[in-house]
């Protein structure tokens, strides 16, 4: 969430950023001018009818004391209370009014984001490796799952409905293997520490990282008792709100967390798209990689958290690119963006396989996450970054369509050889 001064402040930078991310600035500012100057009207005279009561009660005692008839001040010093009641509570209505508008409002973009008007105005950056070559037509990984005998998206129709996967045999081995592979990678020599945050939120962590309540329709709402849990989206939700409302020690930053999770999401408005294989799933598995920072050493964090993650397909062998994402193709809460795009011969396209964030403060001022600097006293907002280190379903994929063979089976790159206990992946029977 952006700060109030500052939107107050910036308006016309503010309509220019929404319109750079394809929104209509009405829309989204709706009636701030109005209901700021209500808002400050109702403080003010608040105040002004306060100060005046104040006065009265003063002065009342004297009068008394002198033997002066204090009837008059005492009705009006009582009138006085109810009108500073009914200001409050005016206040309080204005006050949630812009909190909602508040809400509404996307993060700035950095300076360094390509304005754009869709995904085809994203700028790459560079690229690693080469495709393989092959001396046959490589397939998609939907056609090598099935003929493997390692993905069954059928028997998960029956149990669960479409858009769910199972992973047999040397499938679900692999699907683990990665994880454990990515998550050793990232604590033994990228300095992460592991955490295995719950699977289910509550609403608060929602909202502390952006999710709700603009995107509560993408969300799987778990209904409990009087309140509601939300199954996670991605990591990012449980482990940036771990320190939700804390105000961390200077000395530690930056903190550099990870975390293996299984991630759901509605997918709504996607239906229709990447119908086939396990692209765009309602359950998938994600290594994620989340820090906090101090505000001045955010973008050196990105840099690196970015690098880490092309760590985990450099050392797989996977040729990918890197491209910053424009205005109008970034996250609601991100201020830069970089997306990992993995090469997939069997559909010879780059397919997003990490998205590197850096937030700023705009999640730990809804989150309330603070730090408290050597030569400050007063707390300030960390900036927070996060990025997927790797999907592990689209490296599972990635890794069948690259190092598919002739005959069918799948070469098994080397760095993954001792958690699988194979170096090749041979056809097996449903």
């Amino acid at each position: 969430m952006l700060d109030l001064n500052f939107v107050r402040d910036h308006i016309p930078q503010i309509e220019q950023m929404l319109r750079n991310r394809g929104m209509n600035p009405d829309a989204v500012l709706k009636d701030f001018r109005t209901i700021d100057a209500q808002r400050r009207q109702a403080i003010q005279s608040a105040e002004t009818v306060r100060a005046e009561r104040n006065r009265l009660s003063a002065e009342i005692p004297k009068m008394q004391k002198a033997g002066q008839d204090a009837s008059q001040l005492i009705a009006d010093a009582k009138d006085m209370r109810v009108q500073i009641q009914e200001l409050e509570k005016a206040a309080e209505e204005y006050d949630s009014r812009m909190s909602e508008v508040l809400v509404g409002i996307p993060n700035m973009p950095h300076d360094s984001v390509p304005v754009g008007k869709s995904a085809e105005d994203n700028v790459e950056v560079r690229r690693w490796g080469s495709p393989p070559n092959f001396d046959f037509t490589p397939k998609p990984h939907w056609d090598l799952g099935e003929q493997l005998g390692i993905l069954d998206l059928q028997r998960a129709v029956k149990v669960t409905g479409g858009r769910f996967a199972v992973y047999w045999d040397q499938g679900a081995k692999l699907e683990r293997a990665l994880a454990n592979f990515m998550l050793d990678v990232h604590t033994k020599e990228h300095g992460y520490t592991e955490v295995l945050p719950p699977f289910m939120v509550n609403s608060d962590s929602m909202y502390g990282t952006g999710q709700l309540p603009k995107f509560a329709e993408d969300l799987f709402r778990v209904p409990h008792g009087e309140r509601d849990l939300w199954l996670v989206p991605t990591a990012e939700v449980p482990v940036t709100n771990l320190y939700r409302d804390e105000v961390l020690d200077n000395a530690k930053l930056p903190i550099s967390l990870t975390a293996y999770t299984p991630c759901f999401r509605s997918e709504a408005g996607s239906y229709g798209k990447d119908v086939r294989g396990i692209i765009r799933q309602h359950q998938f598995q994600k290594v994620e990689l989340v820090k906090f920072s101090r505000p001045e050493e955010s973008y050196e964090q990105l840099e690196k958290l970015t690098h880490d993650a092309e760590e985990i397909l450099q050392k797989l062998g996977l040729h990918y690119r890197v491209v910053v994402l424009c205005t109008s193709d970034m996250s609601f809460s991100s201020a830069k963006t970089y997306d990992l795009e993995v090469w997939l011969p069997g559909q010879q396209l780059f397919r997003e396989i990490s998205s590197c964030s850096n937030f700023e403060s705009f999640q730990a001022r809804r989150a309330t996450i603070r730090y408290r600097s050597e030569e400050k006293k007063k707390p300030s907002f960390v900036h927070t970054l996060n990025g997927s280190g790797l999907a592990v379903g689209r490296t599972w994929l990635a890794i069948l369509e690259n190092y598919q063979q002739a005959d069918g089976s799948v070469i098994v790159p080397e760095v993954l050889r001792p958690y699988m206990g194979t170096d090749r992946i041979a056809p097996r029977s449903m």
